[in-house]
């Protein structure tokens, strides 16, 4: 693998999220102090200090419970124990996440928790479509998260992000309040910090969406490393945005791809992390074979064909 690639992708991402954080942080003070002046500004990172110190206490699995999924052990998926287990320990991790199955047909697999208390989640497609070194790509990846703590960091630049939309609503509410007040008394109004204050949100929301889509390429790398297959994770990849789309959509549209603008995604678009990826092989060497799984837990179980349902929290299972 092309090391001095990934060692200038890494800087380039830890750079980006230190930037986007920061940001994010300024966006919130500047909003604060706006509303209450510099002495409350203080209180309101105080409120965020003291949330993040108690989201990591949350567990994962009440969490995975609002996802329907139930944990695995070793005797029904030992060949993803094996792999898991392995990934864990070049990771350097205190210890191995938990395995959690999610019954349904989307393809998809994500982290929760923190590094001494985590836990990954796979679902029925996922393990049903992708073969052992896709699926071990996928599981690098998740593992990465776990390793550079970032469900943490995404916790607080939501955190903030729901306190900058909090602190524009209250703000506006109290200027509309006082507007007639204000015209009548013949006050100077700041319109500055009135576009400051409607803006805020969108603003911190964007950062907050391109800090994610940071991270996203960050466990992307971590994930080359941890298994020496770049390509292995970019064929996950291409197999998840071929399969995710309706056939409808593949017959009618190919290669329509996602009409989101790329400001407005919490992912980078899969071309480009594949590109990436990719840029990470070297000439000449091998990949690690992966033994085939032979878990019979997916063969038991009847094929998930139900869609993912949505709620108003967000959350499906």
């Amino acid at each position: 693998m092309n090391r001095d690639t990934l060692l200038r992708h890494k800087l380039l991402n830890a750079a980006q999220t230190l930037v986007l954080i920061v940001g994010m942080a300024l966006v919130l003070a500047l909003s604060a102090r706006l509303l209450f002046g510099p002495g409350v500004t203080l209180w309101v990172f105080g409120w965020v200090a003291l949330l993040m110190w108690l989201a990591p206490r949350l567990s994962p699995a009440m969490i995975l419970r609002l996802y329907g999924a139930r944990p695995l052990d070793r005797q029904s998926a030992p060949g993803l124990f094996n792999i898991l287990e392995d990934l864990a320990r070049r990771a350097q991790l205190p210890h191995v996440p938990k395995l959690y199955y999610v019954p349904t047909a989307l393809l998809n697999a994500f982290a929760v928790g923190h590094r001494e208390q985590a836990a990954i989640a796979v679902t029925d497609g996922l393990m049903r479509h992708l073969t052992p070194r896709e699926l071990r790509g996928v599981l690098a990846h998740e593992i990465s998260h776990v390793r550079n703590n970032d469900m943490w960091v995404m916790g607080l630049s939501d955190t903030v992000s729901r306190l900058t939309q909090m602190l524009s609503w209250f703000g506006q509410f109290l200027i509309l309040f006082n507007l007639p007040l204000l015209m009548l008394s013949g006050a100077a109004i700041s319109w500055t910090g009135l576009l400051l204050l409607v803006f805020a949100p969108q603003i911190s929301a964007l950062l907050q969406l391109a800090l994610s889509r940071t991270r996203e390429f960050d466990a992307d790398l971590e994930a080359a490393r941890l298994t020496g297959d770049p390509e292995g994770l970019a064929m996950a990849l291409q197999k998840l945005e071929q399969v995710q789309g309706g056939w409808l959509e593949r017959v009618l549209a190919p290669g329509r791809g996602n009409p989101e603008p790329s400001l407005l995604r919490t992912h980078p678009p899969t071309d480009e992390r594949v590109r990436r990826l990719l840029e990470l092989r070297q000439g000449g060497t091998r990949p690690e074979a992966v033994p085939p799984l032979r878990d019979s837990f997916v063969t038991r179980q009847p094929m998930v064909t139900r869609a993912p349902r949505r709620h108003l929290s967000g959350l499906w299972y």
